[in-house]
């Protein structure tokens, strides 16, 4: 159970991290971004676009990137904050951990630089904490206002899922929760009682959404499932063909083989005071899955 710093051709760092199982996960230090994780049987679980090149100074679309000080629109500050935009260090003085049997975790730190003061007025430490175990991936964030003044913001941590097809996913969770829907101006709709399936783009805010969301994929017989913690939002999104073949970093195909689920805080921001520290929680895990009555029965991952 280790990790290790490799540096591409172009001397791009990232982190290795691997377990006893055969799991592992790559993180990138630009954007503290996790972009890859495989399970024991080497499989990937996050979508990373076919026309996505890792370089300085990009962002990579695909994988977990952090949204912060801001997850949604904003005049202010970048559309999803500018976390994923810098530069990221290996956090000397972590807080400690507790040892656990068949994991390997690594502490990354980004704190406020004079560019970053110039964007959002504030002075900043975000940590975070990337666990990895058997079928399981945590990532912990926290933040902590080094400033003099109170400040407050949104958080965001997207995950981009690597799917069959995405029309044959179903979303359990969600279900009868009031939403914002990005592509209908932000207007607040409440979601249906059955199963959420993706039918054509999908860009929508969650509020108020419980601590456990499953993903489950009819095709390769295996739900994903996202527990949170500090992060009482959830958003789901998809381009879709047409949007898709806009977006530069998008490769024919990629939209119909990934979906994003997010757990986000972003309908009450938090408040720090200053010195004052919030902590968030996010574990990703993998379960095999069993059809019932032809269709997967995802009351045993959730309730189960």
């Amino acid at each position: 159970m280790t990790w290790s710093v490799v540096h591409d051709g172009d001397g791009f760092p990232r982190v290795i991290l691997t377990d006893g199982g055969g799991s592992s996960a790559e993180v990138l230090l630009y954007g503290g971004q996790v972009v890859s994780w495989k399970n024991e049987r080497r499989e990937e679980l996050l979508f990373t676009s076919s026309k996505t090149s890792v370089r300085p100074q990009k962002d990579v679309r695909g994988g977990i990137p952090i949204f912060f000080p801001q997850y949604g629109s904003f005049k202010s500050v970048d559309l999803s904050g500018f976390a994923r935009n810098r530069l990221w260090a290996l956090d000397s003085s972590p807080a400690p951990l507790p040892p656990l049997k068949n994991h390997s975790s690594v502490d990354l730190i980004l704190r406020s630089t004079n560019e970053d003061v110039r964007i959002w007025p504030r002075s900043f430490e975000l940590r975070l904490r990337i666990i990895l175990g058997p079928n399981k991936l945590t990532l912990i964030p926290r933040v902590r206002n080094t400033d003099n003044k109170d400040f407050s913001f949104t958080f965001g941590i997207r995950n981009y899922i690597s799917v069959s097809d995405v029309s044959e996913v179903r979303v359990e969770g969600l279900e009868t929760l009031d939403y914002l829907d990005n592509i209908m101006g932000r207007e607040r709709f409440v979601e249906q009682p059955d199963a959420i399936t993706i039918d054509g783009e999908v860009d929508r805010v969650y509020l108020n959404t419980p601590t456990k969301i499953a993903v489950i994929d009819h095709e390769k017989k295996r739900t994903l499932v996202l527990r949170k913690d500090g992060l009482p939002d959830a958003a789901l999104w998809n381009p879709w063909n047409k949007k898709a073949r806009t977006m530069p970093d998008f490769g024919d195909g990629d939209f119909n083989v990934m979906l994003c689920v997010d757990s986000a805080a972003v309908e009450t921001p938090i408040n720090l005071k200053t010195f004052q520290e919030w902590r968030g929680h996010q574990e990703l895990s993998t379960v095999s899955s069993s059809y019932c009555s032809g269709q997967l029965d995802p009351r045993k991952v959730l309730f189960g």
